[in-house]
């Protein structure tokens, strides 16, 4: 009866989704003291809950991650399609043909956009990138406008002019917050991916079987 219920068939998705949320949850409480304790040194007003999470700091914190995740995820999807890494859980085979790559079938069973066929069924043999790249899309847009406004935020209280968006574009801090990122995220998928050629954890879809050689592609 347990391996029926909602929970067990969809366990992965809210685990994760709920350390997402706490996650989320402590980053702004612990930026939003970080945050007025600053504008105590500045001698400014303290912010509440609702001008905090409107302000920039929030917004720029918490996108300039998530632009870097789902750049990471777009590339990795796009990068496994007609990459490959020897002896990597993480690669198709060097040999053999993969399911992923045959031909859909339209049969009764298929999405609907399979059974369609057209514009329909090109859209969704790409939909995962897409997804992807529109995340990536969305986040890195609210991820400048986020530094942009705490950058502005930050001269107002010098007594500075504030930059134009288009100014703000090329400077090097809003780069440095998406670059910083950027390569951390590759750098954690170049590591499941070669580590995944020597070591193990049984039981895990991201290993290779704990007896499979290690110079050998599943």
């Amino acid at each position: 009866m347990l391996k029926t219920s909602f929970v067990y068939r969809n366990s992965l998705g809210i685990v994760l989704l709920i350390l997402m949320i706490l996650c989320l949850v402590g980053q702004f409480f612990t930026g939003f003291t970080t945050e007025n304790k600053e504008l105590v040194k500045l001698g400014q007003p303290l912010l509440n809950f609702a001008e905090y999470f409107q302000s920039g700091h929030f917004i720029q914190a918490t996108f300039e991650n998530w632009e870097s995740e789902f750049l990471q995820m777009m590339l990795y999807v796009l990068l496994t399609i007609s990459l490959r890494q020897k002896g990597s859980s993480e690669s198709k085979s060097l040999t053999e043909p993969e399911d992923v790559d045959k031909k859909p079938q339209p049969h009764p069973n298929a999405p609907w956009p399979v059974r369609k066929g057209g514009i329909y069924l090109k859209i969704y043999q790409h939909s995962l990138s897409l997804a992807f790249a529109i995340l990536f899309l969305i986040s890195f847009i609210l991820h400048f406008y986020g530094s942009f406004k705490d950058e502005n935020t930050e001269k107002i209280i010098k007594g500075e002019m504030p930059l134009r968006w288009y100014n703000y574009l090329s400077e090097s801090r809003f780069w440095f917050e998406s670059l910083q990122n950027w390569q951390s995220e590759f750098l954690a998928v170049f590591s499941l991916v070669v580590l995944s050629i020597w070591l193990r954890e049984k039981g895990s879809p991201e290993s290779k079987p704990v007896d499979m050689r290690n110079d050998e592609t599943p």
